[in-house]
């Protein structure tokens, strides 16, 4: 184990930089796998850009520099990859129009961003479908996954695999939040949340009683920090990496929507490349997605405990409380089941029940 934050890496658009948080402690996370394989045919180079919409700590960011070195690698460096942290190039929607016109290479978007493409991947954000990290991978490993990527085709999107975003998390500048009462307001508003521009988490936060107010996530911090809006739902390790903390004073252990991220090729981008490469491309997407949900679960419990370290109050519900909110959010199935399809619904939760035995 190794506290990989100290590696030193080179960021296309940035200065050379040495990882380090904000207080001396680090997590100490697992170096990547050894990169094994033959070095493929020469097939011509090809330098992609990939932008992302988290920092350069998060384990996306590193499952991205690891996918790169893999490339590059294997390819005695004729695939490179340069990597755009921070929403650089814009956020999620943007980056996969972008994909399409040709104008970037490569993204990784939450799954929740990519519904308008295909219907079905809005089963991840029904609430509380997905009750552990274990069955949220076997549902992401499953055929019923790999028919979601496959519904990409003819889109401009050429979906590669999915990895980790994570269980999402309430956290909030105005109050401490242990039922669906709090989020709602008894004599006092309602919380103002951050959500994406995604119907499935506006009709959790309606049926919470909240304010949902959809936001590019790379506006999100100086909303927060003005007060435009009081709370968002994120990863732990997505607020920790964001330096939500600064500005928000409240989180609750919700886990009321696991979100898988997808990597992504432009169509044009991989119409481009020769079938040996696209099968390397595709070999080292899995390879680094694998790394990228390793990181994620390494970092979300001790990304929580940080946070309780710089100061905010974190809420862990109990199984009754958890009840209550799972109970208030029911019409958000009654409305969007039938739209995304309760077949594969039932597919999802026949997994969720193999993944649990």
């Amino acid at each position: 184990m190794t506290a990989i934050w100290r590696n030193t890496l080179t960021l296309v658009g940035a200065t050379t930089l040495t990882f380090g948080m904000a207080h001396a402690q680090s997590p100490e996370l697992s170096d990547p796998p050894a990169i094994e394989g033959d070095v493929v045919a020469d097939h011509g180079s090809h330098t992609l850009r990939m932008g992302i919409g988290l920092s350069e700590t998060s384990p996306q960011f590193l499952s991205s520099q690891y996918f790169g070195e893999i490339l590059e690698q294997r390819t005695e460096g004729r695939i490179t990859v340069n990597v755009f942290p921070n929403s650089q190039l814009g956020d999620d929607v943007q980056m996969m129009e972008m994909l399409q016109t040709g104008t970037l290479d490569m993204t990784y978007p939450s799954s929740s961003a990519t519904t308008g493409y295909v219907q079905a991947l809005s089963a991840f954000d029904l609430p509380f479908l997905l009750p552990s990290r274990e069955a949220a991978i076997a549902v992401m490993q499953s055929d019923v996954a790999q028919e979601m990527l496959d519904g990409f085709e003819g889109t401009g999107l050429k979906a590669l695999t999915f990895s980790e975003n994570g269980y999402r998390q309430l956290s909030n500048s105005v109050r401490p939040v242990e039922t669906p009462e709090d989020v709602a307001g008894q004599d006092v508003r309602g919380l103002s949340v951050r959500t994406m521009q995604n119907p499935v988490h506006l009709a959790i936060w309606e049926a919470l009683g909240a304010n949902p107010t959809p936001m590019a996530f790379g506006e999100l911090f100086s909303a927060l920090e003005q007060g435009v809006v009081d709370g968002q739902e994120n990863p732990w390790s997505t607020i920790l990496t964001s330096n939500f903390n600064e500005v928000q004073d409240y989180g609750t252990e919700t886990r009321h929507v696991y979100t898988p991220f997808i990597m992504m090729l432009s169509e044009r981008t991989w119409d481009r490349m020769a079938p040996e490469y696209q099968e390397l491309v595709l070999e080292a997407a899995r390879q680094s997605a694998e790394y990228e949900i390793q990181l994620s679960a390494e970092y979300d419990d001790w990304s929580r405990e940080q946070l309780e370290a710089r100061g905010m109050q974190i809420t862990r519900l109990s199984d009754e409380q958890l009840a209550a909110f799972q109970d208030a959010v029911q019409p958000v199935y009654e409305e969007w089941a039938p739209r995304i399809g309760e077949d594969l619904i039932a597919e999802i939760q026949q997994i969720v029940e193999d993944a649990s035995n």
